[in-house]
């Protein structure tokens, strides 16, 4: 199911600008700060603004989706919602779990003379704290979060991927989207930016090659090595 390495040197070969997702190849943003705690303080938030939280966001542990369910049902919150989880997604990015081989791929792209990208759902201020708290904004020539206040440009909206591309000046066919997410590689193919599956959970390698990755990898290292 995962890729040899023939394959994936050869996806690699015209690759001249890697886009990464950020929660999962980068790291795991919610390991200190647990993603359902971080629903629970966003729907506190609500209550203590005299607001009701809408059907359904008791049972939603994923803040992600909360911010969509809010944004939904509520319009008139979603401003608001957004700028909350952005400063706990800041939080929890200081107790964030750094990515085995990660950091390998950001290296082996600057020894390659390649351009790196950050395409996330996650709150683009919080990208930026974890890269600098660890040494990597050198490595990152932009990083294009979700749109504060608008929901509705996280993957599988193409949206931030198209951004990305575009500032890069680089066409689709000489770039690469590393996700661990079928949402990922479903943005990638409405933005026409091919994407390699990162299997980093049991039962995910499947998902993602029926998604449509080009290739899967179990681990990023496999990737680092790849780029030469």
């Amino acid at each position: 199911m995962t890729a040899t390495p023939q394959q994936l040197a050869d996806v690699l070969r015209p690759v001249k600008h890697v886009l990464l997702d950020f929660d999962g190849p980068v790291c795991s943003v919610f390991a200190g700060l647990p993603a359902p705690e971080v629903a629970r303080r966003l729907r506190e938030g609500l209550l203590a603004a005299g607001e009701q939280a809408p059907a359904g966001a008791e049972e939603e542990s994923d803040p992600l989706a909360l911010l969509r369910l809010i944004a939904d049902a509520r319009p008139d919150l979603t401003e608001g919602t957004d700028a909350a989880l952005a400063a706990l997604e800041t939080e929890a990015v200081r107790v964030a779990r750094p990515t085995p081989g990660g950091e390998s791929v950001l290296h082996a792209c600057a020894r390659s003379g390649r351009l790196v990208s950050v395409v996330s759902n996650n709150a683009g201020a919080a990208i930026e704290s974890y890269l600098a708290e660890h040494g990597l904004s050198k490595y990152v020539a932009g990083v294009f979060g979700r749109v504060p206040g608008d929901p509705s440009s996280m993957k599988p909206s193409p949206r931030l991927l198209l951004e990305a591309v575009e500032a890069a000046s680089i066409g689709p066919e000489h770039c690469i989207f590393i996700g661990d997410a079928t949402r990922d590689v479903e943005a990638g193919e409405a933005a026409d930016v091919p994407t390699i599956g990162y299997a980093n959970k049991p039962g995910k390698a499947e998902r993602l090659a029926v998604a449509g990755a080009v290739v899967v990898v179990s681990s990023l290292e496999e990737i680092a090595t790849m780029i030469t």
